[in-house]
């Protein structure tokens, strides 16, 4: 009996001194990495300016819509393209972001007559002077304004105040500031519920040629600020457009996005800026 009991004690200490030793094992081993988290309320990553490479110009592109989506200000790309009003683009013409010459746009030429021969150049009839009397002083007219951006309003003073929220909603992503994050802010809502202009303004892009925007509308305020609205179901205006603070300009949707939603951004001078600076309070 005795013999049984040491022999019955001898194994009892065994398996504890293993289950210690599985113990110590299992600490030493790497604790297992985190689930990586995504964030889905950052809609489009913010970046610096592009200073490189070039864009070709398709049918349906803006200067604006251009300058907006390579984090530019319109009227200091126009200047690096070596670009004059009324500022027209044509489709294949190259855009470039690297300070060099752009290669020459097309020239379009409205005529309706075709001369018989377009390779050759008559010269003009050389003009014959006639005596006349000397005419009475005239006073010269006031010179015409310069033209404007096709499709924009006059220009008007920068505003930083007198704005209004684009829809109700609560905020569901903020403006990121660290360069990794979200562009403006994202308003949740219901399908079809109405995105109205956060100020006056002229809408100067409607349509969804921006990847990462879906159905997206921009609206020229000042020389200074434009604002955005993005994700839309149904645009309700077009470019060129005059549109009010408070005025209907779309139906909140989902396009290119996950879920319903409104993605909104203010930019000052081409850069993004946050809008809760800028809206008022509630």
């Amino acid at each position: 009996m005795q013999a049984n009991a040491r022999w019955q004690g001898s194994l009892n200490k065994a398996l504890v001194l293993a289950g210690l030793a599985g113990l110590l094992v299992a600490c030493s081993s790497p604790a297992p990495r985190p689930v990586p988290v995504v964030d889905r309320n950052s809609s489009v990553p913010l970046r610096a300016p592009i200073t490189q490479g070039v864009h070709t110009v398709q049918r349906g592109d803006t200067l604006y819509s251009i300058a907006f989506r390579y984090g530019w200000d319109w009227k200091q790309l126009a200047m690096a393209n070596g670009m004059r009003p009324p500022y027209t683009i044509y489709p294949g013409q190259q855009i470039r972001f690297d300070g060099r010459p752009a290669a020459s746009a097309p020239v379009m030429v409205q005529s309706t007559t075709r001369p018989s021969n377009p390779t050759v150049s008559q010269p003009a009839p050389a003009p014959v002077s006639k005596p006349v009397a000397a005419p009475a002083p005239v006073q010269k007219p006031a010179p015409a304004p310069a033209p404007r951006p096709a499709g924009t309003p006059p220009a008007m003073p920068s505003m930083s105040s007198g704005w209004q929220w684009p829809t109700t909603g609560q905020v569901i992503g903020r403006f990121g500031s660290n360069g990794s994050l979200n562009k403006g802010i994202d308003i949740n809502g219901q399908l079809g519920q109405p995105v109205n202009a956060a100020a006056d303004g002229a809408v100067v892009y409607a349509g969804s040629g921006l990847r990462g925007y879906g159905e997206l509308i921009i609206i020229k305020h000042s020389d200074t600020f434009v604002s955005a609205y993005g994700h839309n179901r149904r645009l309700l205006v077009k470019e060129g457009q005059r549109v009010k603070s408070g005025q209907q300009i779309a139906e909140m949707g989902s396009t290119g996005t996950d879920q319903v939603k409104l993605h909104f951004e203010i930019r000052q001078n081409g850069k993004p800026v946050d809008p809760l600076r800028f809206l008022p309070r509630r």
